[in-house]
């Protein structure tokens, strides 16, 4: 892998991000992965000004505004870090002839479909945040610069708040847990997605396109969490009995996609990227997460 100037990455703090800056400096490659103060994708005019000394070979943007219920209610501030945001990135980085990969996720389906989506499938999100995440792929695209869209979806890390610390946190206190049975997706590890987003990079496309990444496999989110409890007692934690419920029994304010599945086989195809089994990777978390085995 050959990446032979800075990178800039946004959302350095989050769960793909933090990721993506640790293992890229592992390997002696240079980021810079501004704070806020120096890079706020609520301000227009802080990303324009980030460009003024622009010496990157390439933009990873993985800031985004993820609390998918609250966004109903936050609307336009998920538009701003999700849409507005990622389109003057674009521009920007269009501007001074640097590529842009943008990270984006299987929310932009409405999951009606019976098998994994494929990039060419139509988009029709169902809530507030998968529509602001793909007006931001939209006006990536219309950027008319060179840029990779790569969507994943269901991020885990052994830092940050997603599904794996929650159940990690409840399991410990409850002696009984009810967890949605009939939604699909894949677990993935957000260091795995970073290591795809700098493959990526490395090996940037001649023109713009899209590609899906998750690790192999799928589960059900009731699946993920038998998994973790299942890793905790191994630990001699104490667990919860676990229930199957619907997802009519667990009502949110934004509705979820039944079917999460993303193919990988263009990103493979195209940059001979082969992801792990999800248990794999996700057990890789929880020794970070719960220590090794007892």
């Amino acid at each position: 892998m050959t990446i032979v100037a800075p990178i800039l990455v946004t959302g350095g703090s989050g769960q793909v991000g933090g990721a993506l800056v640790r293992i890229a400096r592992e390997r002696g490659i240079e980021v810079e992965a501004p704070g806020r103060d120096k890079l706020d994708m609520t301000d227009s005019r802080s990303i324009v000004s980030a460009f003024e000394n622009a010496r990157w070979s390439a933009v990873i943007n993985c800031a985004a505004y993820t609390a998918v219920d609250r966004a109903e209610s936050e609307a336009e501030l998920a538009h701003m870090i999700n849409a507005v945001a990622p389109g003057i990135l674009a521009r920007s980085a269009q501007r001074h002839g640097i590529p842009i990969v943008q990270v984006s996720t299987d929310y932009v389906f409405d999951g009606s479909k019976s098998v994994p989506y494929t990039e060419t499938d139509p988009v029709n999100p169902l809530g507030i945040y998968g529509r602001t995440k793909e007006a931001g792929e939209a006006a990536v695209r219309s950027s008319n610069t060179k840029h990779a869209i790569i969507r994943t979806a269901w991020v885990l890390s052994a830092d940050g708040q997603n599904f794996m610390n929650t159940m990690i946190r409840l399991g410990a206190a409850k002696s009984e847990l009810s967890v949605v049975n009939d939604q699909i997706g894949c677990p993935s590890s957000a260091i795995d997605i970073a290591e795809a987003l700098l493959q990526v990079t490395a090996n940037f496309p001649d023109v713009g396109g899209t590609w899906h990444f998750t690790n192999s496999g799928q589960a059900t989110w009731f699946d993920l969490a038998a998994h973790i409890f299942e890793a905790m007692a191994r630990r001699g934690m104490s667990t919860p009995v676990l229930q199957p419920i619907s997802t009519a029994q667990y009502p949110t304010p934004a509705k979820r996609p039944e079917n999460s599945r993303l193919s990988t086989k263009a990103i493979q195809t195209d940059f001979n990227i082969r992801p792990r089994a999800w248990r794999e990777a996700i057990d890789e978390i929880l020794v970070q997460r719960l220590g090794e085995k007892g």
